[in-house]
């Protein structure tokens, strides 16, 4: 996974575009956050593999979910959708 990146020379850490194998974790809409936040996650994996997960729940349901990737940053049901139809979204 890319969310470490090298102590050595630090070559070749920032690489270009979405890193699909960042650390992300699935979380329930309106969680409230906190100190305890990792605590309260449901599942964790690979941006991908979790993107995949929620584009499989019913349609309905998605909103009720969010992915925290590396560095806080969170991404809701549209944003979710947009990337799963992205070319070069790693599919299983």
């Amino acid at each position: 996974m890319t969310d470490h990146p090298s102590t050595y020379k630090a070559e070749n850490t920032n690489r270009e575009g979405i890193q699909w194998d960042d650390r992300a974790t699935l979380h329930r809409t309106g969680d409230g956050d906190g100190v305890l936040d990792d605590a309260k996650s449901l599942r964790s994996g690979t941006f991908a593999e979790l993107i995949e997960h929620v584009m499989l729940m019913p349609e309905g349901e998605r909103a009720n979910y969010y992915i925290e990737k590396a560095g806080d940053r969170e991404f809701h049901t549209e944003e979710i959708a947009s990337l799963s139809r992205r070319d070069d979204f790693p599919r299983s």
